[in-house]
């Protein structure tokens, strides 16, 4: 119990203590425990077919299976190339609070979570360097602005969280997927295989934040969270649809693929799927009333 915000801790005191146990009996070196061939067969899937970002579309339904698979090998450099910026703007937000005395009470996950992100980092880019022109460009950009008490602390925490609810929905469908290239396969399990516990401390650190600085924000302030929090879950979605992994799959007028996918119903339906246990996690704690109606 954090008796000076009468805020109830006890569950996220448990997940530390159990997140910390679980990483420490678990480790993984990422750098023995994947083979890497000298070439890959790409005459494979690297991308499950229906994770992909056009699947659905007419334009899909255009291409033979050797053009699906070629897109599919720059889908997953486009995966893992979000997962990299991703990662290293959660890397660097966490050593920024590490041993703050409002967090000293996850300090110790905070540095499993450093370690095995960067482990991630790892995974993601050895492959993109080793079979494909490095990772894609980030696309996301910083904005400086003032905050009131703890907002800047809420947002980056509930980011993080919306960043891997979304990712590791396509990890877990693809860990299973055994029409993928055993590489692409197995970084899929060991990605999700350690963001599961970080999701799990994720979802209860963004409530205790939550449940300790909004009550105090200012109308505007809640109304600013809750519009910085849909930006951020729109813009996430729109790297999945890359216009450089459409040239580079040998699509014709990338951009135009972009918008197409982007508005395509299918495309609608797949990311209001893949969102649901998220915008349904920011509903049930008022963080968001009314997160199924956000735009995707």
């Amino acid at each position: 119990m954090n008796e000076a915000n009468n805020i109830n801790t006890e569950a996220l005191d448990h997940t530390v203590e159990r997140l910390c146990r679980v990483s420490e009996e678990n480790y993984i070196d990422p750098f023995a425990r994947l083979d890497w061939p000298e070439e890959l067969d790409r005459d494979t899937w690297f991308t499950s077919p229906e994770l992909i970002s056009i699947e659905g579309t007419s334009l899909w339904d255009e291409l033979d299976e050797s053009q699906r698979k070629t897109l599919s090998f720059y889908e997953a450099v486009g995966f893992y190339s979000i997962n990299i910026h991703g990662e290293r703007r959660l890397i660097e937000g966490l050593a920024s609070r590490l041993y703050r005395k409002d967090h000293d009470g996850v300090t110790p996950y905070l540095h499993h979570f450093l370690d095995e992100e960067n482990k991630h980092m790892v995974y993601f880019g050895r492959f993109c360097t080793r079979y494909a022109n490095g990772p894609y460009p980030e696309k996301k950009f910083a904005f400086v602005q003032e905050y009131e008490k703890g907002e800047e602390d809420f947002l980056f925490f509930a980011e993080i969280m919306v960043f891997e609810e979304i990712v590791d929905i396509f990890n877990r469908k693809q860990a299973k997927d055994d029409r993928l290239h055993p590489l692409a396969k197995e970084i899929n399990w060991l990605h999700h295989f350690e963001e599961a516990r970080h999701l799990s401390f994720g979802r209860e650190f963004v409530k205790v934040l939550w449940q300790r600085y909004s009550p105090n924000w200012t109308d505007d302030t809640l109304k600013r969270v809750r519009e910085t929090i849909g930006s951020f879950i729109g813009a996430t979605w729109r790297e999945y649809y890359n216009p450089s992994v459409y040239k580079d799959a040998g699509l014709a007028d990338p951009f135009a693929v972009r918008k197409m996918a982007l508005a395509h119903p299918a495309s609608l339906a797949r990311r209001t799927e893949i969102s649901a246990a998220l915008l349904k996690f920011l509903s049930t704690n008022g963080i968001v009333p009314n997160a199924k109606e956000l735009p995707l």
